[in-house]
């Protein structure tokens, strides 16, 4: 049993490849019902978000309890690691929740300031290999997680001091919807959290709650909503190849009666 985070399919597409038993953390905490899972592996794959876990991921395994002998993470990330694992053992141990494994997935990088959405797909990080690797590590029952140097310490200091020039909830208002917007509501499907919906036929975003994924960015068709800092290519966007939209909305979208 794996639960999974995803803005754009990197983390579902690596939970997938880790056990078929995949389970949608937004929609778990959007259905109100008892958090209690028992198997005898269970696990939860996400994204990095400043090398911390995204908050729903945080909050879901504060709410949760598991009955398992082994509980593992997987985390995605696209360029800089730093601490992450450290962090993110640090936080479960805060939990009461003790992890067994905890490892890291390099793939495509979304963030879509930093990077080329164009020049990240033609780089070859050999993601299928390193899940490969996990994945014969969780069959075997391992219990380890990478070495955090002082130079990965480092790296999360320096994010930290960056963002302390900053307001304190800036990323809540990174994104803008611009007149391309025709009101399809694919963006309002893909949002985890229910930070960005269709009023009156167009997109509004609603700071607060928003995990900075960039899914409504990411899988807007019109590229209507951009950000409020400048991105690296605004004409280029992510999905991951072997994610379909459906399985996103799927993943992210509200409950259908």
């Amino acid at each position: 049993m794996i639960f999974y985070f995803t803005g754009t399919g990197n983390s579902l597409y690596a939970a997938r490849q880790l056990d078929r038993d995949c389970r949608s953390i937004p929609q778990l905490m959007r259905s109100g019902g008892a958090l209690q899972f028992s198997a005898p592996q269970i696990g939860v794959a996400a994204p990095i978000y400043g090398h911390e876990m995204p908050a729903m991921v945080k909050e879901f395994l504060r709410k949760a309890r598991f009955d398992t002998d082994y509980f593992y993470l997987v985390l995605t990330y696209g360029n800089r690691h730093a601490n992450a694992v450290e962090l993110a053992a640090q936080f479960c141990d805060g939990c009461g929740l003790r992890v067994d494994y905890i490892n890291q997935v390099l793939m495509v990088d979304n963030w879509l300031p930093s990077f080329d959405m164009d020049e990240q797909r033609k780089m070859d990080k050999h993601v299928d290999e390193q899940l490969a690797a996990i994945r014969a590590d969780l069959e075997a029952g391992r219990r380890c997680r990478p070495q955090v140097t002082e130079a990965d310490r480092a790296a999360h200091g320096e994010f930290l001091a960056n963002m302390s020039r900053m307001p304190a909830d800036a990323w809540q208002h990174l994104l803008r919807v611009t007149d391309g917007c025709i009101g399809c509501g694919i963006c309002q499907q893909v949002c985890p959290s229910g930070s960005i919906r269709v009023v009156e036929g167009r997109a509004v975003h609603t700071p607060g709650n928003c995990q900075t994924c960039l899914a409504c960015a990411h899988a807007c068709p019109q590229k209507a909503i951009a950000l409020t800092v400048p991105e690296k290519n605004p004409q280029a966007r992510y999905r991951n190849e072997h994610v379909t939209l459906q399985e996103l909305i799927q993943s992210n979208g509200p409950a259908r009666g």
